[in-house]
C-alpha cells in the first residue's frame, strides 16, 4: 500500500512538471537542479535532460552567478531571507545566452534535514515591452496634448490681445481729443490718459510672454496673489475696454480668502473671458447683472463664480462650451473659454458652466488657495 503511495505521489509529481504554467526549477542546497518543468524547458531552450545535474547558475545573469553560491550558504547558516518567500524581479539567461527579466518566487522544503528549494518563474519580457510602449504612448499623449492647447492658445493670441490693446485705442483717442484744449487740466488727464495706454501696451506684452513660456517650458509660474485687487483689475479693464457700460458688475470675497497661488495676469484673463462674454451675452438689456464671488473650498481651494442673469445656457450646451471654436454666440469663436479652460487646468484646478440659480449662466472655476502660516 506504501509503495502504491508513493507511485502515486511520483505520478502526481510529474504532472505538476508536465502542467504547472510557470516555469518550475527545483534545486537542492548546493544549487543543483533536481526537477525542471514543462514550461521551464519552453522558457529557457533547454530539455530537462540537459538542465538535470546542472547547477541552478546555468539559467543567471552574470551578476547574479557569482553570489547565487553564497546566498544559499548564507541562509543556511545564518536562516537570513533575501529572496526566499518575497520574491522579486531579476534577470534570466536562455540557452541562446539572451538575457530577460522574471519574476522569480522561491518556496523552501526541508526533507530529512536537506533543503529543497522550488523557484518559479514567469517570463516579464512582454509586461516590459508593454510598459515600455505604453510610456511611450503616454508620453506621446502629453506631447500631442501639449501641442493641441499650444495650438488653441496661438490661436487665441489674438482673441486675447485684443482686449488690452482696445483699451490703448481708446484711451490714446481720448488723449489725441484732449489736445485739441491743452489747458493745464487737461495735460492732467491727457497725461493719466497716456500712463493707462502704457499699462495696457505692457499688458499686451506680458499676454505674448506668457504664452512663450508655456511653449516652451509648458508650465506656469505660480506666486502669492491677493486675490481682491486681482478680481477689482479685471473688473475695471472689462469697463474700460467696452464703450459703454452694459450692465452692473459687482464682486464679493470672502473674509477667509485673502491671497491665492496663480499667474495673476493668466488668471485674470480667465476672469475677463468670462465676465465680457456674460455682458456680450446679455446685449445691454434692462437691469443686466454679473455677480463675482470668491470663497474658501476643501482641499485647499478657491472657488470663484461669475454669474449672470441674461437668458440661460442648456446643461447641453453648457458641456460644449470649452471645446475650441464652440460658442453660443453667433459671431463668436469660442477661443476664449477653450483658453479659459488651459490656463486653469495648468493651475490646478477645474472648470464649468451651467444653469444659475436666477435663470442666467453661472461659470465656476477653483484655484490653489495660500495657506495662511501661523505666527
Amino acid at each position: 500500500m506504501a509503495e502504491m503511495d508513493v507511485d502515486a505521489l511520483h505520478q502526481h509529481y510529474r504532472s505538476i512538471l508536465q502542467s504547472v504554467p510557470d516555469a518550475m526549477v527545483v534545486i537542492n542546497e548546493t544549487g543543483i537542479i533536481t526537477a525542471f518543468s514543462r514550461a521551464a524547458e519552453e522558457l529557457f531552450g533547454y530539455s530537462s535532460e540537459e538542465a538535470l545535474g546542472q547547477n541552478v547558475k546555468l539559467l543567471m545573469a552574470a551578476d547574479d552567478k557569482v553570489q547565487h553560491d553564497d546566498y544559499i550558504a548564507r541562509y543556511l547558516h545564518t536562516g537570513e531571507r533575501r529572496i526566499i518567500g518575497i520574491g522579486r524581479t531579476v534577470t534570466a539567461r536562455r540557452s541562446d545566452g539572451t538575457l530577460f527579466p522574471i519574476d522569480l518566487k522561491i518556496g523552501e522544503a526541508n526533507i530529512g534535514g536537506h533543503y529543497l528549494f522550488t523557484a518559479f518563474m514567469r517570463d516579464l519580457t512582454e509586461q516590459r515591452r508593454n510598459e515600455t510602449r505604453m510610456k511611450a504612448l503616454q508620453a506621446e499623449i502629453v506631447h500631442f496634448s501639449r501641442l493641441s492647447s499650444v495650438g488653441t492658445m496661438a490661436s487665441a493670441l489674438a482673441h486675447e490681445l485684443n482686449q488690452p490693446l482696445t483699451v490703448v485705442t481708446n484711451y490714446l483717442e481720448a488723449a489725441r481729443d484732449l489736445l485739441d484744449t491743452p489747458d493745464a487740466d487737461t495735460m492732467k488727464m491727457i497725461q493719466q490718459a497716456l500712463d493707462e495706454a502704457a499699462k495696457q501696451s505692457v499688458r499686451a506684452g506680458q499676454i505674448v510672454r506668457k504664452l512663450r513660456d508655456y511653449v516652451s517650458r509648458g508650465e506656469i509660474e505660480k506666486r502669492p496673489t491677493p486675490l481682491v485687487p486681482l478680481l477689482g483689475d479685471a473688473v475695471a479693464l472689462v469697463q474700460a475696454e467696452m464703450s459703454e457700460t452694459r450692465g452692473q458688475i459687482t464682486v464679493s470675497v470672502s473674509e477667509d480668502v485673502a491671497e491665492i497661488l496663480a499667474e495673476p495676469i493668466q488668471i485674470q484673463q480667465v476672469v475677463i473671458n468670462i465676465v465680457r462674454n456674460a455682458l456680450e451675452a446679455m446685449d445691454g438689456a434692462h437691469g443686466a447683472r454679473v455677480d463675482i464671488r470668491a470663497q474658501s473650498v476643501s482641499g485647499g481651494l478657491v472657488m470663484i463664480s461669475i454669474e449672470d442673469n441674461g437668458p440661460g445656457i442648456d446643461r447641453d450646451v453648457a458641456d460644449q462650451l470649452f471645446r475650441p471654436l464652440a460658442s453660443s454666440k453667433s459671431t463668436g469663436m469660442g477661443l476664449g473659454l477653450s483658453i479659459c479652460k488651459t490656463i486653469v487646468e495648468a493651475h490646478g484646478g477645474t472648470i464649468e458652466a451651467m444653469p444659475g440659480d436666477n435663470g442666467g449662466t453661472r461659470f465656476v472655476f477653483t484655484v490653489e488657495a495660500l495657506e495662511r502660516q501661523d505666527d
